[in-house]
């Protein structure tokens, strides 16, 4: 009897265990059948999160989210906050305009800019005030550590280059005058005004006389044309103000990224060079919980925009600095003092994503031993910036190629990642999920060339798929787990495509060397990896070997442009954004002439630069085009200007190749309107049905 009921138990047991297999099984089947691809419209439907500070005690996040309206053609962004014991999330703020948070006092109150002026706001309870008001309006706020100053930024007309200013009985003329380089930087031609750091008193909500700290300088601080609140800040005693800025004017600016920080003493005015002799970009001035140590970001080669970024640490007592990455064979991007002041955290590319990585700060500068550094977080996924430290946590923000930026907890005990917010998660619940796989290719100079491979929801390896080379711009981008609201690799793979990414030579995350054989090699072995990348996956039965793809911006328009005249037939259809398609007259018109130099050698008319005008100048294999292309180009796009997309645009047509030019007249090298790039996806993806 004992035996009986234990077999019959067994056999429920297992009996209940089918079933409840069987109805995950349906479950999962009616899961999957509810969830669609992302479309175009459903990504810009994604909220985009910011992370904007903890509050003193560690105990909560505020954070913001921005919520586009395509109807409207605008974004409005609102502040929340999330408890992190609790992980319950509420709305913060709700006025119009996009608040931004300036910093979070001990005792809860919230201050943040709107529309130009501050407002205050407690945690705990209360309404929001409004702290200033007038003709004044504000940006890049940062209090002293005192309350009594305050820092922010102004643009300030210090030359008389529009002919308004030059000649005011002339009003009607819209002229430009200029003896210089700088007379357009990005998306905007300079009008005489420069974004100047200043600091006031300031008491109960009134801001006293501004001071100029660069009165009657034709110099940026913040820097031109993305510095913001990272470009200065105050000394730990309130006495001083350090900022970032490149002090060199006209053609001079244009061909250099020396950029220095510079210390403004308070009381005597007296300006002094903190990084005199460092030739490169220094930047991100940050000290040390404690006061004791500066450490900034730097690079060591004036006109290398992309050069090795280490983290460089002055001691104040020994007057030492001291770089304490040099031996570590990778470039930094952002990093933040742990709270106990014996460590740094940063974040770096590594083999196709980015992490965290950690350093031990010598306790002995004078030994100028190197410090121990390693990598603290693993995964497919990027952590793309650090927000600050709470006991034994980090609090960080996250991407993937299928998720938009998220803020976690990283538990540095047991490395393991919370999600703190899920602004998103009810909309990808009902998107069809892709799979993603890593993949090594065998380069042609025998190296190990790493690739993502994104694949379409439902991917069945029985069937044929048309399949796309991703060209990543940069050229010296990292290409890593990232989440883009335009090349978005999940939102083209979701219709129906296979997309390879290839980490080609110029990206971070492979070491230096690696990151550094681009330069003056445009159209030689990243081409030639671009080339080993599909080659290899073309050799898989699910891909259709007679409908491929080469897409890409900027430096991966450049890289489709080539490929125009050197596929040997690989591809059916090309789609180049604002890419680079003659290098002379490319040379002649952009506006940052320090990457130019760098990267082509220098100019056109020298000869030892011949190659890349000549056998790396796409335009120079014109003869060779004979397959259909898709441009895009910007009309404020300085960087890559308006003549590079027309010239190919009129050899297609010229040629007689199937081709489509799309004009964006008010967008620079990007897309910023939703609108447009509702536009953007639609002929993107209507071409690739019409090609592919």
């Amino acid at each position: 009897m004992k035996k009986l009921t234990i077999l019959t138990l067994a056999i429920m047991a297992c009996n209940l265990s089918n079933a409840q297999e069987s109805r995950d099984k349906k479950n999962k089947t009616i899961v999957a059948e509810t969830q669609q691809p992302i479309t175009a419209s459903g990504l810009w439907d994604l909220g985009r999160v910011s992370a904007e500070g903890l509050s003193a005690d560690g105990k909560t996040l505020v954070y913001g989210v921005s919520n586009y309206n395509l109807e409207n053609n605008a974004s409005e962004k609102n502040l929340y906050t999330v408890s992190l014991e609790k992980g319950e999330a509420v709305p913060f703020t709700d006025q119009k305009g996009g608040e931004t948070v300036v910093q979070i006092n001990p005792n809860g109150d919230v201050i943040y800019l709107l529309k130009g002026q501050l407002w205050q706001k407690n945690l705990a309870s209360g309404k929001a005030i409004q702290l200033t008001s007038g003709e004044m309006t504000l940006e890049n706020v940062k209090f002293s550590p005192d309350g009594s100053y305050i820092l922010f930024s102004q643009p300030v007309l210090v030359k008389k280059y529009h002919s308004k200013d030059k000649y005011p009985e002339l009003p009607k003329s819209d002229a430009y005058i200029y003896d210089n380089l700088d007379y357009r930087h990005w998306d905007t031609f300079n009008d005489g005004k420069f974004n100047h750091p200043f600091i006031a008193s300031f008491s109960g909500g009134k801001i006293g006389e501004p001071v100029d700290l660069l009165k009657d300088q034709a110099y940026y601080s913040p820097q031109a044309p993305f510095g913001g609140t990272e470009d200065f800040i105050w000394s730990p005693d309130s006495k001083a103000v350090l900022y970032v800025c490149k002090k060199k004017f006209g053609t001079d600016y244009a061909v250099s990224t020396n950029t220095d920080i510079y210390r403004y003493d308070v009381a005597t005015g007296i300006t002094t060079n903190l990084t005199e002799g460092m030739n490169g970009y220094d930047n991100a001035p940050s000290y040390s919980p404690d006061g004791k140590s500066l450490t900034w970001l730097s690079m060591k080669t004036d006109g290398y925009e992309s050069d090795k970024n280490d983290i460089i640490l002055f001691d104040k007592n020994s007057s030492i600095r001291f770089n304490l990455t040099a031996h570590w064979d990778g470039t930094v991007n952002n990093f933040n003092w742990s709270k106990d002041n014996r460590k740094i955290y940063f974040t770096a590319a590594t083999k196709g994503t980015v992490q965290l990585f950690e350093l031990e700060v010598p306790t002995n500068i004078k030994s100028k031993s190197l410090p121990k550094i390693q990598q603290i977080s693993s995964g497919d996924f990027d952590i793309t910036g650090i927000v600050g430290q709470t006991d034994n946590k980090l609090i960080v923000t996250l991407t993937k190629f299928t998720r938009a930026t998220e803020i976690y907890s990283f538990d540095l005990k047991n490395k393991s990642l919370t999600p703190l917010t899920k602004v998103n998660d009810t909309k990808y619940a009902k998107i069809a999920d892709n799979k993603i796989e890593s993949r090594v290719t065998k380069a042609s100079d025998g190296a190990d060339l790493f690739s993502w491979v994104i694949y379409p929801p439902n991917f069945d390896p029985a069937k044929k798929y048309p399949t796309i080379l991703y060209c990543e711009g940069g050229p010296q981008s990292a290409l890593t787990q990232f989440y883009s609201f335009r090349w978005n690799l999940q939102l083209i793979a979701s219709q129906g495509y296979i997309v390879i990414a290839p980490n080609r030579r110029g990206m971070p995350g492979w070491g230096v060397k690696w990151n550094e054989a681009i330069s003056q090699d445009w159209g030689g072995q990243p081409i030639r990896d671009y080339l080993a990348a599909i080659d290899d996956i073309s050799k898989e039965a699910y891909v259709d070997t007679t409908r491929r793809a080469a897409i890409g911006a900027s430096y991966g328009g450049y890289s489709v442009y080539q490929l125009a005249g050197v596929h040997q037939n690989r591809f059916k259809t090309f789609i180049a954004h604002n890419g680079l398609f003659d290098m002379k007259s490319w040379y002649g018109t952009t506006e940052e002439l320090f990457f130019a130099n760098h990267e082509l050698g220098g100019p056109y008319w020298e000869s030892k630069n011949e190659k890349s005008y000549t056998q790396f100048n796409p335009i120079e294999k014109a003869n060779n085009w004979n397959t259909p292309i898709l441009i895009f180009q910007g009309g404020r796009d300085y960087r890559v200007p308006i003549g590079q997309g027309l010239a190919a645009f009129q050899l297609a047509q010229l040629k007689k190749i199937k081709s489509r030019l799309v004009y964006l007249p008010d967008e620079n090298h990007w897309v910023l309107s939703g609108q447009n790039a509702q536009v953007w996806q639609r002929e993107f993806f209507t071409w690739l049905n019409e090609t592919l």
